[in-house]
């Protein structure tokens, strides 16, 4: 609760007959994820350019190929990047082309996860491939998020229900309701995420690799609101 005479720039204040109360409400909460996303890469290394293009041309097939014959457990597949690089030799005068290295990026995103353990593994189990994942998250229209900014709203009518009872006050109407930073909006920045990471080899012996077993990680939902009451005259 504010007395002070306002500044410019600043939120009206109140009056004696109508003091207002401005609060931040607040929620944390958790929810099991929706979706999961793993990262593929898979590389190829010839003393040649067609060689090295074949072998990743070859190997990116059978990265699809697995990931789609998981139907539709599979919500999303994308390809990210290409890339074919030379390697030089370190020494002489001339330059001189060692081998090439290829590699290709693909992003697969799962809704069922207990096809994902098994997939992770048979895709880390492929030549020169390696998996990335996998990052767990909420669908951006995840009801989870709305129920966080119900609590958010509940926890500040709370809030400044309990400064006007200390007071001998009771709450007597909403003046604003706005997010954090409304005003002021910047560009959101994700937090990098934890990934595991498995490199392929050559198949050793024949029979498909264990499945993985993943614990999917827990979500947490923040909202957080500033909210604006007037109430009725205190009891001083």
């Amino acid at each position: 609760m504010t007395t002070d005479a306002p500044t410019a720039g600043s939120a009206p204040y109140g009056t004696p007959e109508t003091p207002r109360v401005a609060v931040r409400g607040e929620a944390r909460l958790e929810f099991d994820p929706e979706i999961a996303r793993i990262g593929v890469s898979v590389r190829a290394r010839g003393t040649d350019r067609r060689t090295a293009l074949e072998d990743l041309t070859r190997r990116n097939n059978e990265a699809l190929t697995l990931v789609k014959s998981y139907g539709d457990a599979v919500e999303k597949l994308e390809t990210g990047s290409f890339s074919i690089n030379p390697e030089l030799t370190r020494h002489g005068r001339n330059e001189r082309i060692r081998a090439y290295h290829g590699r290709v990026t693909i992003t697969a995103e799962l809704a069922d996860f207990t096809a994902l353990g098994e997939l992770t593994t048979r895709l880390a189990d492929l030549e020169l491939t390696t998996v990335d994942g996998p990052w767990w998250a909420l669908r951006p229209d995840s009801p989870a998020h709305g129920e966080a900014r119900r609590q958010a709203v509940r926890e500040a009518v709370q809030r400044a229900r309990e400064y006007a009872g200390a007071l001998g006050a009771n709450l007597a109407a909403l003046v604003e309701l706005a997010d954090i930073g409304a005003e002021n909006a910047v560009p959101y920045a994700p937090r990098a995420a934890p990934y595991a990471m498995g490199y392929g080899g050559a198949p050793e012996a024949a029979g498909a690799a264990p499945a993985l077993d993943l614990e999917p990680q827990r979500q947490t939902v923040y909202a957080q609101v500033n909210a604006r009451f007037t109430m009725t005259p205190p009891v001083l």
